[in-house]
């Protein structure tokens, strides 16, 4: 009787495992699309998104072209007010000091912020 215990048991577990080395199913034409769609969309650059506002500056270093300003809340880039450095050309920079009233625009690509536009406010 322990024979055919141990047969059954034995031809059991061979179903059993037999069953997990079953491959799963390809994924399905639309799946694919639905995936490649996500990978594509996750890969793309953020698009540039353009931003003005008024600031005080609070350092300028012209020869790595770079700016703080602490300015005001700026709409187009969905921003509170706060503080953070820019980077921009040498040239937007000539006459610029700690401490000046500034009006700027400015391009955001989602992690970085160059200056465009760069002039003393009255």
């Amino acid at each position: 009787m322990k024979t055919y215990s141990t047969i059954a048991f034995g031809l059991a577990l061979s179903a059993a495992l037999t069953g997990c080395g079953k491959q799963g199913e390809a994924p399905k034409a639309e799946e694919k699309a639905a995936m490649a769609d996500d990978a594509g969309t996750k890969a793309m650059p953020n698009e540039t998104k353009h931003g003005a506002g008024t600031a005080t500056v609070t350092a300028v270093d012209s020869t790595k072209g770079q700016v703080t300003l602490d300015h005001g809340a700026i709409a187009e880039l969905e921003w509170p007010a706060m503080t953070m450095g820019f980077a921009a050309k040498p040239e937007l920079l000539k006459g610029i000091k700690v401490g000046d009233k500034v009006a700027f625009e400015l391009d955001w690509d989602g992690k970085a912020g160059t200056i465009t536009k760069l002039d003393k406010a009255p």
